[in-house]
């Protein structure tokens, strides 16, 4: 079900806290981060297994995530992540091309040398990760590298604006990451040259070249799947 052992799936350390909070949270960060792509299928129980956790708290966690439309319930037994279509891709690539915009060029204006290091740091790792073929790691490090300038230009409600997109964007990116990461990679590094230059202006172009040309991938991945269809 999950591709990898990530933290969503170790016990709560906290079994009196809010377990389905909890949850939620895990589930949000795996979609998020590609550890789960469309179509995968989670199942109630086996998450209340490795949670160490009844079925209720699993439940409630899931309904929010279908709420949320980041996953899809056919039936009880059958609940799984949602798949977006061509027409819903293209409305979250231009709504990132705008706010994602806004992100890069305030943080651009106010980031500081801590800032741009942290982000440095996400690209080395994410370099690292991709030359070691750890698709997982490196599809969580892009998602990471983009919200850590959106964290940086102090726009929260911008950013949970982004959160919900990308519970949507981060299983499409999983899904083409393993065969089109270094597209989507080359492109952070003309921004942190905009950041570290104090260019607000490059900053947003670079992310939104980033954005368009890093998503080339998945485009025709949905034009693909609609021919298909149609055929």
């Amino acid at each position: 079900m999950i591709s990898h052992p990530a933290p969503l799936l170790s016990p709560d350390p906290n079994p009196e806290g809010n377990i389905g909070a909890l949850l939620y949270q895990r589930l949000s960060q795996a979609l998020m981060e590609g550890g789960l792509k469309p179509g995968e299928r989670l199942r109630i129980r086996e998450l209340a297994e490795t949670m160490g956790t009844s079925v209720t708290p699993v439940r409630d966690a899931i309904l929010r995530l279908v709420q949320d439309g980041a996953l899809v319930m056919r039936s009880p037994r059958d609940i799984r992540v949602y798949e977006v279509s061509l027409a819903e891709y293209l409305e979250i690539r231009d709504i990132r091309l705008e706010l994602e915009g806004m992100a890069a060029a305030r943080t651009a204006e106010v980031a500081t040398l801590a800032d741009i290091a942290r982000l440095e740091s996400i690209v080395a790792a994410n370099e690292n990760a991709l030359k070691a073929g750890d698709t997982y790691s490196a599809v969580g490090l892009n998602q990471r590298f983009h919200f850590e300038y959106s964290k940086i230009a102090r726009m929260p409600i911008l950013l949970d604006v982004l959160q919900r997109l990308w519970l949507k964007m981060g299983p499409l990116i999983a899904q083409v990451y393993a065969s089109s990461g270094r597209e989507m990679i080359d492109g952070h590094y003309p921004l942190l040259t905009a950041i570290r230059n104090r260019d607000p202006k490059a900053a947003r172009i670079a992310v939104q070249t980033d954005i368009i040309a890093g998503g080339e991938p998945i485009l025709l991945l949905k034009q693909r799947g609609e021919a298909a269809v149609e055929d």
